[in-house]
Order: structure tokens, then sequence, then C-alpha cells
């Protein structure tokens, strides 16, 4: 007996799910109470539309959390390619920042749906895109020999545990140069 065949996505309702994580990421940024039925206005989207992509809220953040962290796991080379390895590696930390931002905004919701499965599904590729940079920064003798990639994010963790207060970006480049700073020490050159 034949299998029924799977309806390929839509392109629109690609589009669709696409505007409405990007909105969704904006709008949590800003707001991390935002509603479903608020984000799906700004989207331009019905509650079907929305309910169709995401059951619920902790689906829509998870979603945003997967698109930010892949978004984050592809930047590595890319940033490779455009940038000295250390200026790379602080473009990263910033793109990490941003990502930090948006999940401790989200982080009661996300650290529920995502104890089991989620983290440890991301950690190692984030931790494989991070070890890219600072091998190519090693090579380039601008970091410490001993720096680690699992010593490094666990270093830069405060980035999702500082507060949201109106000087967060400030204290955040400020803490990331402190951290860049002692990654540096007894590099060569």
């Amino acid at each position: 007996m034949d299998q029924p065949r799977r309806r390929a996505t839509r392109s629109d309702a690609e589009d669709n799910r696409a505007r409405i994580i990007e909105i969704a990421r904006t709008t949590f940024t800003g707001s991390p109470d935002a509603t479903l039925q608020s984000i799906a206005k700004t989207a331009g989207v019905g509650q079907g539309t929305m309910y169709r992509h995401f059951a619920n809220r902790e689906a829509l953040l998870l979603a945003v959390y997967r698109h930010d962290v892949e978004a984050l796991i592809d930047a590595a080379p890319r940033l490779l390619e455009e940038h000295e390895p250390l200026e790379a590696l602080r473009r990263w930390f910033d793109q990490l920042a941003a990502y930090g931002r948006i999940k401790h905004g989200a982080s009661l919701a996300i650290e529920a749906a995502t104890r089991a499965d989620l983290g440890s599904q991301y950690y190692p590729p984030v931790i494989a895109a991070l070890d890219q940079l600072l091998t190519a920064c090693k090579a380039a003798e601008r970091l410490r020999a001993d720096a680690d990639a699992d010593e490094v994010l666990l270093l830069v963790s405060f980035l999702w545990r500082t507060d949201s207060g109106p000087d967060w970006q400030e204290r955040t480049g400020h803490m990331l140069a402190i951290v860049i700073d002692g990654l540096r020490a007894g590099a060569c050159g």
C-alpha cells in the first residue's frame, strides 16, 4: 500500500514562519512577556497562522532560541573569513551577548522547555564554533595557548545572567573586554 505523499511546505508558509520568528526575536528582546497575539499582529498574520506554526508561546520561544543558536554556530567561519582572528572572536562574543540578552529575557520559559534535549543538542556545535575561533587566535599568536572552548564559554556565561538595566550594553562590552584581555595574557606578540 502506498504511503500518502506529504505536501511540501508552501513558500508563503515558510515566509510567514520566518517573519514570525524574526518579529518574535525582536519583540522578546524588548518585552520578554510579549503574547502570541501581539506578535501575530505585528507580523501581520492571523491567530490561525500563528497557532499552525507555534502551538504555544514556549514553542515560539524555542524556535527563536534555535534560530539564534544556529546563527551563532554559522557565524564563526564567516567571521574568520572576514576579520583577523581576535576581531572575529570579539564579534562572535558580541553576537553571543545579543543571543544571551534574548535568552535572559525568556530564560524561565526556555530553561523549562529545553532542560532535556535542546541544550545538549546545541552545546557540541557551539563549542566547536568557539573552538574554531580560539584555534585561529592561537595560530595567529593572539591568544594564550591554554584557552579552552568549554572554559571560555563558562567564563562568558555572565552574558545571559546580567541584569537588563539601562547600561547593560555598556557593562556587557566592558566585561567582554576584560575577558578578551585575560585570554590574551601570555600570548606571543
